[in-house]
């Protein structure tokens, strides 16, 4: 993930839409650092009216999912993703930074599912294992671990290369090629990874146990 609207993989999402919140969600993901990107090329280079342009466009999709009666937790988790990216980027002066948090970000989610594999405790398993409200015996099943464990370093990878091609082009302060890397490698990665983990997970997964 989080990169601001980033958020740790499910297991068997309905569709890739709905995995990723449907339109709003795909909005409030792509087009904050898109519009930052424009409003800085097109305003000469200025940080701060760039940072605002991305603000104002997070609160207007906030608003819109407030007006269609969604969660407000969804509503202001993107809100304030893109506030605090901003904050970063007026106070350094610095356009690159309005990009940092998502790559701390990544940095800590790959961090958190490399732990787990060293612990032999893959993340993915454990997220799968709580959805479907099994306790951990999974952990010795070797199909299902072995699952697991595959698709936990396809998360890891998958943090770890948004980190490989970002990183340089921050250190290079290249706004408008970190913005487009950003773009990229957010959502259509993202819902790669969902459909892979889906893929690896799905012949091992069981169903909730049945409440008498």
């Amino acid at each position: 993930m989080a990169e601001e609207s980033e958020r740790p993989p499910v297991a068997a999402p309905t569709s890739i839409q709905e995995a990723v919140g449907g339109p709003l969600g795909m909005a409030e993901t792509s087009l904050p650092a898109v519009a930052f990107v424009v409003a800085y090329t097109a305003s000469g280079s200025d940080t701060n009216t760039a940072a605002t342009v991305a603000v104002a466009l997070a609160l207007v999709l906030s608003i819109a999912r407030l007006v269609r009666r969604q969660s407000p937790m969804y509503a202001l988790s993107g809100l304030v993703g893109v506030a605090f990216a901003a904050f970063v980027a007026t106070r350094s002066g610095r356009a690159e930074d309005f990009f940092l948090p998502g790559l701390l970000a990544n940095a800590a989610y790959a961090s958190a599912f490399l732990i787990s594999l060293a612990a032999r405790w893959p993340l993915v398993g454990v997220i799968v294992a709580k959805l479907d409200g099994e306790d951990n015996a999974w952990r010795s099943d070797p199909l299902r671990m072995r699952a697991f464990v595959r698709a936990t370093w396809l998360w890891a990878g998958l943090f770890s290369l948004r980190l490989l091609v970002q990183l340089p082009l921050y250190a290079a302060g290249a706004v408008v090629a970190l913005g487009v890397a950003k773009t990229a490698m957010g959502l259509p990665l993202f819902a790669i990874g969902l459909w892979l983990t889906w893929l690896l997970v799905r012949r091992h997964r069981i169903s909730a146990p049945v409440q008498a």
